[in-house]
């Protein structure tokens, strides 16, 4: 996926265009200034003309006042490490691991950050306040990568990081009296086989899960007036076709339909449904998520798929030629400013991942389960420091399905609904990477604080943790943000895994979660939670189970779900 340079020299300046095997970025309107500002060798950063705070990347008007002159300026040049990882993954075929991807707060504005990749350094000597200056290489004809070297004038800068709590003060008091959630109920669930490489048609494994939730339902396909999906059409084995694909498959003819990736997290679909319903528009709405990646994968390994080449564009414009290709990267770098932070070590992240195999060796359908120690996590392979293999969740085939429905319907269906307690969906902050939240998952404190808003119940209450875990530190992001324990409490609160353990104070993913169970993008943490309040999830059920939390996603838009027995 990646376009490159030959060996050239710039005919104006002499300057070797150097091919290293980085995927270059596909510069925009407005931001092909930026990639070209290390021309003269300065860093240039958006600044408004007239209240003078700068950000990154450059917007058409100031974030902070509305001022619509925001011009590139000149900076210092000079930054402060604030998060890093040291990759050892090899995602790019021509760019080779060890390197290091860091987030860099400048110094003319600790606010503004960059992704990078730290240089002329070994990785082993790296450390969260190290200060660092920048360093350009000229990629192609207008394009200078700014990368950042230790620098040897300065030295350990002091720079606080802000507080986790400030993205709480954006909170919004609830718009109504009212809420639309004691409109609606969960009716059916559904999934189909899940596993690694199944080379199965991805349409079929999605219309296997929607036929066994409409049948959980008691209902028909002629009864299912709403489809909803995430994140609709996708590439790289992320999606069947959307919604196109699973109509003109099944003939239902729906009033309302939802497909996309920017919701409150990949649940977001399921939250879309119930406002779907609530409001009136549809009765019963039919939400999918379907996963091929594993075998996606095989394909492209194998050359039946091909990757065309090209440049980085969107959110990846800004990390891909850094070989920051994936979110292992990018969160890797959050999880060492935790750390650092709070004076923990990764063996808080390995009780998560012990703890869902433990999980997982009781739930058949999971991908993985065999059982694994705390040293089993310690011993394997780095991927992106701090995250190890263990530390990953589990690229597999399978598709999940859930009925939403109104509320009145209930009493005339078979089955046990759920009911749907309260949503958390508020950003409260940057929707960035590397711009707002660095000491936990980004979007994550916002929508967690935001659930507690819209009901009475605390998290005393919760009997089960459904959290979603694409790496561990998304599931400790998840258990601080909601409250369970305070910032940099999780240590304590996991307590070698006995505190999350089915038996424990808070059972967390009892199906193994994505790290076991496989990566099936928050849905499959939406059945397993009915399944448990239904009583329905033998050998791994938790006694009593009358409340759970789901959460899905982090770094995009995300969402937490309090979901509560009938």
């Amino acid at each position: 996926m990646s376009q490159h340079t030959g060996s050239a020299v710039d005919a104006a300046t002499e300057t070797p265009i150097v091919d290293t095997g980085r995927v270059l970025p596909q510069p925009t309107l407005t931001s092909a200034e930026f990639w070209a500002s290390g021309a003269d060798g300065i860093l240039r950063i958006a600044q408004c003309s007239s209240c003078g705070r700068r950000t990154h990347p450059k917007p058409p008007v100031c974030r902070h006042c509305g001022h619509e002159d925001v011009p590139m300026t000149g900076t210092s040049g000079l930054a402060t490490v604030v998060g890093f990882t040291v990759n050892t993954q090899q995602w790019l075929p021509r760019f080779p691991p060890p390197y290091v991807v860091a987030i860099v707060a400048l110094q003319d504005d600790p606010d503004v950050r960059l992704t990078t990749n730290i240089v002329h350094c070994a990785p082993e000597t790296l450390r969260i306040g190290m200060p660092v200056r920048v360093t350009f290489e000229h990629a192609a004809d207008d394009i200078w990568l700014p990368l950042f070297e230790p620098d040897p004038d300065r030295d350990d800068a002091v720079l606080d990081v802000p507080d986790p709590s400030s993205t709480h003060t954006n909170l919004r008091p609830r718009a109504s009296t009212t809420k639309f959630e004691d409109k609606v109920a969960i009716t059916g669930v559904g999934q189909s086989q899940i596993g690694r490489r199944l080379m199965v048609d991805p349409l079929s494994l999605t219309i296997t899960a929607c036929r066994q939730a409409v049948q959980d339902a008691g209902l028909r396909f002629a009864d299912i007036d709403g489809l909803s999906t995430y994140p609709g059409a996708a590439p790289a084995g992320m999606s069947e076709g959307g919604i196109m694909a699973l109509e003109d498959a099944l003939g239902i003819h729906p009033t309302w339909v939802n497909g996309g990736g920017e919701l409150p997290g990949q649940n977001g679909s399921i939250v879309a449904a119930m406002l779907a319903v609530a409001s009136g528009l549809c009765r019963h709405v039919l939400c999918f998520r379907t996963v091929w990646e594993s075998t996606y994968s095989e394909l492209s390994r194998t050359g039946q798929w091909h990757i065309p080449e090209q440049r980085a564009t969107g959110m990846l414009e800004e990390r891909a030629p850094y070989g920051a290709m994936s979110p292992a990267n990018w969160i890797a770098c959050h999880a060492s400013q935790y750390l650092h932070r709070y004076h923990v070590d990764r063996e808080v992240l390995g009780w998560i991942a012990v703890n869902g195999r433990n999980n997982a060796s009781a739930n058949p359908e999971a991908v993985y389960r065999e059982p694994m120690t705390i040293d089993d996590y310690l011993g394997a392979r780095m991927v992106s420091s701090p995250f190890g293999l263990y530390d990953c969740d589990v690229p597999c085939d399978g598709a999940v399905a859930v009925v939403v429905s109104a509320i009145e319907t209930t009493k005339d269906l078979p089955g046990t609904a759920v009911r749907v307690e309260a949503v958390g969906t508020q950003i409260t902050e940057r929707i960035s990477w590397d711009q707002g939240t660095l000491t936990h998952l980004p979007q994550s404190l916002g929508p967690a604080a935001h659930l507690w808003t819209r009901t009475d119940l605390t998290t005393d209450d919760v009997d089960i943790a459904m959290l979603y875990d694409g790496f561990t530190f998304n599931a400790l992001s998840w258990l601080e943000g909601l409250g369970f324990c305070e910032f940099g409490g999780a240590e304590d609160f996991i307590d070698r895994g006995r505190g999350i353990a089915i038996d424990g104070p808070l059972p967390v993913n009892p199906h193994g979660g994505q790290l076991s169970a496989g990566r099936t993008h928050g849905y499959g943490h939406f059945r397993e939670a009915v399944l448990q309040l239904r009583g329905q999830a033998p050998g791994r059920q938790v006694d009593d189970a009358r409340v759970a939390v789901v959460t899905a996603g982090g770094g995009v838009p995300s969402g937490a779900i309090l979901l509560r027995a009938e």
